[in-house]
């Protein structure tokens, strides 16, 4: 579906002039061809949404660096293209959660799962995974999943039961 609203919007910013708008569609697109190749080249049949989402979390990421570098050098004029890039790609993803949306998620999946240390990460990223596609950085994300799963747990008589070894 969001390749599909991509390419409408690609031929609505062509047929409107829209040149910036244009390009980082057409960049886009082809991030996602060249994944959607590697994909079938391992034996896999496309790419899902939640994949076109890291692809697009990745792309923003790439323009957040880009923008710091630019501002170090005094580039400013590459400055506002990359920031206007961002906004392009950004229109794609979902609602993004906060900070503390992402953690009361993060909670809310490693109690629903009953993950009690660092061997359940996996799984609890996968949950997250599933649950929130493309609404949140999976990367920090993780780093929330550990720091609760590392938590010593207590016990109804007060013993530490630290389970995460």
């Amino acid at each position: 579906m969001i390749k599909e609203a991509i390419s409408r919007e690609l031929k609505e910013a062509l047929e409107g002039s829209d040149k910036r708008r244009a390009c980082t569609l057409r960049l886009i697109k082809t991030a996602i061809k060249d994944r959607e190749n590697a994909a079938r080249e391992a034996g896999k049949d496309g790419l899902s949404d939640s994949d076109v989402f890291d692809i697009l979390h990745k792309m923003i990421d790439q323009r957040i660096i880009s923008t710091r570098a630019y501002e170090e050098t005094g580039k400013l004029d590459f400055v506002d293209q990359e920031q206007q890039e961002i906004a392009i790609i950004k229109s794609f993803l979902p609602y993004q959660l906060n900070e503390n949306e992402m953690a009361h998620a993060c909670e809310d999946v490693v109690s629903d799962l009953g993950a009690r240390g660092l061997k359940d990460i996996g799984r609890t990223m996968t949950a997250l995974k599933e649950r929130y596609p493309g609404q949140m950085d999976f990367g920090r994300a993780n780093k929330v999943v550990r720091k609760i799963l590392e938590r010593p747990a207590v016990t109804m008589n007060g013993v530490e039961n630290n389970s995460a070894q």
